[in-house]
């Protein structure tokens, strides 16, 4: 049997430490009957990303300009493979990964897309939790309503037949947030997804309360995404209604960022920037913010210890965070 020809796309910009990481990932999962063509798409002026490049056997491309839109488009003009992965050049691939897709292309002949399971992580590349998504959707448009109520595929997890990704085009330079997910969404509309239940990515989370302001730049994106989609698949949605709790599903994260945020800056007695939070969090999602202030939540605790008391650690002690998130 002759090897399968996967080409993988790492957009990069001056982060050679992670990548020699993601590099190493990718070429450990090839074997005699999988070969993988790499290309390092690079965006930045860091000269040992071109040494790393060589030194794995990738293909080295220089994107003329700056964003991950850009460097991904510049790897689908390259690809030479019948399928197509990507990673993130902070993040790394597990041993599981893409053996189970192909298999399930194989077994599936009319599949495009298949995704697959991911392992959110530390910086250090420690588990913070369970691999997810546990339960896949049903149905394709079960897929997309989740798809648009703030179920985001992770790109790393993804394996898809390079005929598909033509069809489709390129990802949007337009968007510096939810690119990918738009991408994806352009895919899974034709509804020919698949799902293989494997661990296939370590997916770095930056520390809560260290990236506010690329935060805020993303949720507008997210914002377009939504609107982009949600408005033309209108027969997805049985009211109105189904549509605002979709919307709601899109910003959450956006919202018990900044929540989770004001708490710790608050516990450190930075008063100032949990105030700053604090407010993003109500702007973000003004009608939720009022609700949880009126009940026994984080919100209502960080903003009493904060505006009202002196002693905050007494205020926030214990906070039962994962309540809050239950009841979101």
């Amino acid at each position: 049997m002759d090897a399968r020809r996967l080409s993988v796309i790492v957009p990069t910009c001056n982060r050679p430490k992670t990548l020699r990481f993601a590099l190493e990932s990718i070429r450990a999962v090839e074997g005699p009957d999988l070969s993988i063509e790499i290309l390092v798409c690079d965006n930045g002026d860091c000269q040992e990303t071109r040494s790393l490049s060589a030194l794995f056997g990738a293909v080295y491309l220089q994107a003329e300009r700056k964003g991950a839109s850009e460097a991904r488009n510049v790897g689908l003009h390259h690809a030479t493979g019948d399928f197509i992965a990507f990673l993130d050049d902070d993040d790394m691939w597990l041993e599981t990964h893409v053996r189970p897709h192909l298999k399930l292309f194989e077994e599936n002949p009319e599949l495009e897309l298949v995704i697959g399971q991911v392992v959110p992580t530390d910086e250090h590349y420690k588990p913070r939790g369970e691999a997810w998504l546990q339960e896949f959707p049903k149905s394709g448009q079960d897929l997309l309503r989740e798809m648009l109520s703030g179920y985001f595929p992770q790109v790393g997890c993804v394996v898809v037949r390079r005929s598909v990704a033509e069809a489709v085009g390129l990802f949007d330079p337009k968007l510096i947030g939810g690119e990918d997910l738009d991408w994806l969404l352009r895919i899974a509309g034709r509804n020919r997804v698949g799902f293989v239940k494997t661990p296939c990515v370590l997916f770095t989370h930056r520390r809560t309360g260290t990236f506010d302001e690329l935060q805020l730049k993303r949720i507008k994106f997210d914002r377009l995404v939504f609107n982009r989609y949600a408005w033309r698949w209108w027969r997805l949605w049985e009211s109105p209604m189904h549509i605002s709790r979709a919307y709601s599903g899109t910003v959450m994260n956006y919202y018990v960022y900044f929540v989770e945020a004001a708490v710790d800056r608050a516990l450190r007695g930075e008063r100032r920037a949990a105030i700053g939070a604090i407010f993003n969090a109500v702007k973000i999602f003004p009608l939720r913010s009022i609700k949880h202030l009126f009940g026994d939540t984080p919100l209502r605790r960080v903003v009493t210890a904060v505006f009202f008391s002196r002693s905050i650690a007494a205020q926030l002690h214990h906070l039962p965070l994962w309540l809050f998130l239950a009841h979101c």
